[in-house]
């Protein structure tokens, strides 16, 4: 199937009964009927021989086992992926022209060389880890409530999906945005007092990280890129569970039995989010470039929009060899008060390419990302189950 048709088919408008549990056909004695469902569906081996409505069918954790499932593996899958992250955070946020890290491996190696790989490549992880499990943990609760609540109302499934996890991004926000600020500002600086790279930051920690945003900017400054964030993840969250839920459909149907085994479960994920994340780059690189932007010297002259009594951070979108913290008047800059502003900016400057920098780590980074915390909630969520069933088994 293309993305193309995948995309399209998000939004077709085929509906099931909310209490359907047996084929959309008919036998033609309606006597028979009685002896048709067990014949389709056997719930002693759970294993399908026709086209049955999988969601109506599939069994649905508690709330909680789907919570700590979905914060353990997604922090497992941010944690791995983290130096890669590192990558695509340099790539998009470096302000030389023409860009000083290119490629994904040669950027790796030369990140690794010059600074290491806990204050290099791993720079940024503790903001990343203070965020990422009770931002997976928000993530996934309400993810189950909204698609539950939306499939018994007798919606759509792919726009069930597409809603839940948009809602789902929507709340977890609130947690995860205040550690990615830190954590890209981080990633983006490298080692303290880093002679390879000026950045404009040099925080000593990630202490010293929130405490010097906080002192010298404001506890708003923590929300920097707000938008720009719900921008990119909303649409990633809605587009990766969209697709992974219609794969894994897909996927039973084909093998035939409610277990497709590790090896679809893992290309069901690793594709799912591979696809949102190529699709949302653009949003990615303006989130980026306003997270890690800076506010100009009080001297300096900037191009902004205007925008009525907003005091808006900035940061260079195109500049000479010169690092960011020392722009040449004049310069562009990315005014974060208009998310749409700096798409545009970004494209006059820098063409199409500027909306796909980072794209290759990106795409890498949010497979991976995607294929480790989809595999490790299914294989936790079967655990959960396992556990309480030998609980309930063990004689009083």
């Amino acid at each position: 199937m293309s993305l193309t048709s995948r995309v399209f088919s998000l939004f077709t408008t085929t509906e099931k009964s909310a209490d359907s549990t047996t084929p959309a056909f008919h036998p033609a004695n309606p006597s028979d009927a009685a002896h048709t469902a067990p014949i389709m569906i056997s719930t002693d081996t759970n294993v399908y021989n026709g086209p049955v409505d999988i969601d109506e069918e599939e069994p649905r954790p508690p709330y909680l086992h789907a919570m700590l499932a979905g914060g353990i593996g997604g922090t497992c899958g941010d944690m791995l992926m983290h130096s890669l992250d590192t990558v695509k955070t340099r790539q998009q946020g470096d302000p030389h022209i023409p860009p000083r890290y290119t490629s994904m491996t040669s950027s790796y190696a030369t990140i690794y060389r010059q600074e290491g790989l806990l204050r290099g490549l791993y720079g940024g992880v503790t903001p990343a880890l203070m965020g990422s499990f009770p931002g997976t943990l928000i993530f996934f609760g309400v993810y189950e409530f909204t698609k539950r609540k939306m499939l018994d109302a007798g919606i759509n499934a792919n726009v069930a999906y597409l809603s839940g996890g948009f809602f789902a991004d929507l709340a977890a926000s609130v947690v995860y945005v205040p550690s990615e600020v830190a954590k890209t500002r981080l990633q983006l600086q490298g080692r303290y007092n880093n002679p390879y790279f000026k950045s404009g930051y040099n925080y000593r920690s990630t202490a010293d990280a929130f405490r010097t945003i906080v002192r010298q900017e404001g506890f708003s400054a923590l929300f920097y890129g707000y938008k720009a964030t719900i921008f990119r993840d909303l649409p990633f969250s809605a587009l990766q569970f969209a697709f992974y839920e219609q794969e894994q459909r897909l996927a039973k149907e084909w093998v035939g039995a409610r277990d497709i085994g590790l090896g679809l479960e893992i290309f069901t994920a690793v594709t799912a989010g591979g696809m949102a994340g190529v699709l949302t780059c653009p949003m990615d690189v303006v989130k980026t470039r306003i997270q890690t932007q800076q506010n100009p010297a009080p001297n300096t002259s900037v191009v902004r929009e205007a925008k009525s009594g907003v005091q808006s951070q900035l940061r260079s979108i195109s500049a000479t060899a010169a690092a960011a913290s020392h722009t040449p008047s004049g310069a562009l800059r990315l005014d974060n008060s208009s998310f749409f502003t700096g798409l545009k900016m970004i494209y006059k400057t820098e063409g199409i390419w500027g909306w796909f920098r980072g794209v290759g780590p990106r795409g890498v980074w949010t497979s991976i990302q995607s294929g480790t915390m989809l595999v490790l909630y299914q294989y936790l969520l079967k655990q959960f189950e396992a556990f309480g069933e030998a609980e309930d088994t063990i004689p009083l």
